[in-house]
């Protein structure tokens, strides 16, 4: 019989996803599920860019330039310009999502067997990317004791080694929340420059900052500009994940030429979508004031409800739409799994992602969930109410 790959064999299942199996046959029981597990957001994409697509007239669906649109790529340097002046068109590569943007950055920088060097918990397909790149994922863990803070620099400096080629941070962060301070973002800054390396930024939450807390991008960081490498995203700031369309950002020219031949491997990215990410860029400043104010206030309560469940542990997260909670449990897995197999209250039960899967350190996380606050303010607190019942119930 022939056999699959060892690639195939390591790469990891996602922790977000592979429960559905067990969603779908509590459905099938007539169970209401509230799914705090997925970073699908509620709120309506903007109408400027559905407008955009349902009014367009085109006789042939073709081929992009498999850099994007030039007409798309100059508006989101114009975009980019409010972060650093000097951005231009050059500098960006459209791409299928930043799913696709990871990997092409991946697969520039680094070959079979390098490292690359991340806060945990992170972004599960991180650990999906570098299986599939042949990277190494070198961790640093975050504590929620410290709200999942950035780590002393010195923890990733004991980790540089001759096959480092970059540090990566999502920022805010997926699955905490977290939001890098101007200092933590200097700090890794000076740790690329000195050691030669790279920094890859996630930054697809930008636009999600609360309590006064301003984002800081690493486009913005003058003396880094050979080492820095933006991966974005229309997926979260316009609420349209069904779109697909990402960016890779940089200024370091050879990256951009080593990203454009994988880009013109693929061909192009999706010409509709391309379509409705360019009028996208004309959302007015009001919907993300709203966005902004609404997310505020479910985390808030989403935070306060948590807090008040006994031996319940949680981050306050300072951007994004996540939160990493501490459960009462020894294995999240089996709790989240449960939750759908077998418990029901009023016929209703809560979907989670468990954390351990957010991780690449064997072990960590055992105890933790994901939780996304998309859901309105009404359901939150109704998810709340069916977790800390079922935490009373659970026996695992």
């Amino acid at each position: 019989m022939p056999h699959i790959s060892n690639k195939g064999k390591l790469m990891p299942e996602s922790p977000i996803r592979k429960l559905v199996p067990y969603a779908d046959l509590a459905q099938q029981r007539g169970r209401k599920i509230y799914y705090l597990n997925i970073g699908q957001p509620d709120i309506k994409t903007p109408e400027v860019a559905l407008n955009a697509i349902k009014n367009n007239d085109i006789s042939v669906l073709s081929y992009s330039h498999s850099a994007g649109f030039e007409s798309y790529r100059k508006k989101l340097a114009t975009y980019y310009k409010t972060i650093e002046p000097s951005i231009s068109s050059d500098n960006i590569i459209v791409t299928t999502g930043g799913s696709e943007a990871l990997l092409f950055a991946m697969g520039s920088i680094a070959d079979i067997d390098d490292e690359i060097i991340i806060p945990e918990p992170f972004y599960a397909n991180y650990n999906g990317f570098a299986t599939a790149s042949g990277v190494k994922v070198v961790p640093v863990i975050s504590t929620i004791e410290n709200n999942f803070g950035l780590p002393p620099v010195s923890e990733f400096e004991k980790l540089i080694s001759p096959k480092t080629k970059s540090i990566l941070i999502c920022n805010p962060g997926n699955p905490t929340g977290y939001l890098y301070s101007k200092e933590e973002i200097d700090q890794l800054a000076t740790l690329v420059k000195k050691h030669d390396l790279f920094l890859i930024a996630d930054e697809v939450y930008r636009e999600f900052a609360y309590d006064g807390l301003k984002h800081h991008s690493i486009l913005a960081v003058p003396g880094i500009e050979e080492n820095a490498i933006v991966i974005d995203s229309v997926s979260k700031r316009y609420s349209m994940c069904g779109a697909r369309i990402g960016c890779l950002v940089s200024k370091n020219k050879e990256v951009m030429a080593t990203a454009m031949k994988f880009a013109q491997a693929r061909l192009s990215p999706p010409t509709f979508a391309q379509i409705a990410s360019e009028a996208a860029l004309e959302t007015p400043q009001s919907y993300f004031d709203g966005v902004i104010a609404e997310y505020k206030d479910r985390r808030d309560l989403l935070v306060s409800e948590l807090r008040k469940i006994p031996n319940v542990k949680v981050a306050n997260p300072g951007g994004a739409f996540y939160c990493i909670a501490e459960l009462p449990v020894n294995d999240a897995d089996d709790f989240a799994r449960w939750l759908l197999e077998e418990f029901e209250y009023n016929n209703e039960t809560v979907m989670v992602a468990p954390a351990a899967g957010f991780y690449s350190t064997p072990g960590a996380g055992k105890n933790q969930v994901r939780i996304a606050y998309v859901l309105k303010k009404e359901d939150l607190q109704t998810a709340v109410n069916i977790l800390k019942e079922a935490l009373e119930q659970y026996k695992g």
